[in-house]
């Protein structure tokens, strides 16, 4: 595709998206979140895609808006997306949490802001021991957007939310792993090798029960023990009809590594 500020990449079932703006930070800057939105429609809507990578160029992930495109009143940050009403971030938002495969952010350096934000609302987090986490928009004079408040408490405690949103401290990498903001903290130079790691490892693994647990795990808070327990004997009928089931069992007993369609 070609885009100004995002580039996206495709190989052995992974998909890479790569916000691509490094002289301004990786900001959200012109219509760039638009075209995360379209880069991420493209790849939810294509079943060759079983897992996908969120990064950015050069030293920094994403330092949310464009603080010029703020200070002059030219932001587009409010803009809907083509596809919907809702702004391109928040479109942006639900396309990670809908679709039905895991999203990984690989935070090569700085997160802040939406940045940030755009890195909690993905499945799972990896990051460089150079990444920096800071929901810093209380300094801006603006409130959390991208998910923010909905996804930082369910990882981090509310009390522990309150703490980075209210003050808009910085946090370095250990500290984020710490506190459960990052799965893994990896050093700077291995990040690229240990996200594809990652991301390949869910790759490979059969598509429908993953997409299932995807969905079933985004419940965890609200389901009681009974709704849980009938979601997963649904899913299980479900995947004891398919092919993959037979693809799974029969390569364990032939002792070798299963290869799943997805169906």
């Amino acid at each position: 595709m070609d885009w100004e500020h995002v580039l996206l990449e495709k190989k052995d079932h992974v998909a890479t998206i790569t916000l691509n703006r490094p002289e301004r930070f990786n900001s959200f800057g012109g219509l760039m979140r638009q075209e995360i939105v379209a880069a991420l429609e493209d790849v939810a809507a294509d079943p060759s895609v079983r897992a996908v990578v969120i990064t950015g160029v050069g030293k920094y992930f994403c330092t949310g808006g464009d603080v010029n495109e703020f200070a002059t009143g030219t932001t587009k940050a409010l803009e809907a997306a083509v596809s919907a009403a809702r702004p391109a971030m928040s479109r942006a938002v639900i396309l990670i949490n809908s679709m039905e495969k895991p999203v990984i952010a690989s935070v090569n350096g700085a997160a802040a802001g939406g940045g940030v934000n755009l890195a909690l609302a993905c499945d799972l987090r990896i990051a460089s021991e150079k990444a920096r986490f800071g929901q810093v928009f209380v300094r801006r004079g603006v409130h959390p957007d991208w998910g923010g408040i909905y996804f930082l408490p369910r990882l981090v405690g509310y009390a522990k939310a309150c703490e980075l949103i209210f003050s808009g401290d910085v946090v370095d990498a250990a500290e984020a792993l710490k506190i459960g903001m990052v799965n893994k903290v990896v050093p700077h130079d291995d990040l690229p090798a240990a996200a594809w790691e990652m991301a390949s490892r869910f790759a490979t693994s059969a598509p429908i029960p993953v997409a299932f647990a995807k969905r079933g795990l985004q419940n965890f808070g609200k389901w009681s023990l009974n709704e849980a327990l009938d979601y997963e004997a649904y899913v299980l009928s479900v995947c004891m009809k398919s092919e993959d089931i037979i693809e799974g069992f029969g390569a364990f007993l032939e002792k070798r590594e299963p290869v799943f369609k997805g169906r």
